[in-house]
């Protein structure tokens, strides 16, 4: 999985909750430094489940990132 993870070339947002009891942040910050375009935000406090327990923040960040992703597409800048 390693390998593939150095093969993606898009703009990627990895989210993840730092108490995750199912995956280990680690994980997390092994992927954001694997993927060259990658943004890694971290949720203090939410579990394995933030898309449920965090949805306000979760999708507001989603929202930020495709926003900023499609503002560079149209020759913008972060």
């Amino acid at each position: 999985m390693t390998e593939d993870l150095k093969l993606i070339d898009v703009p990627t947002l990895i989210l993840h909750g730092d108490v995750d009891q199912i995956v280990p942040i680690g994980n997390a910050y092994r992927s954001a430094k694997l993927i060259s375009n990658a943004t890694l935000k971290v949720y203090p406090g939410a579990p394995h489940a933030m898309i449920s327990t965090s949805k306000r923040e979760v999708n507001e960040d989603l929202l930020a990132f495709m926003k900023v992703d499609q503002s560079e597409d149209e020759g913008g800048s972060k």
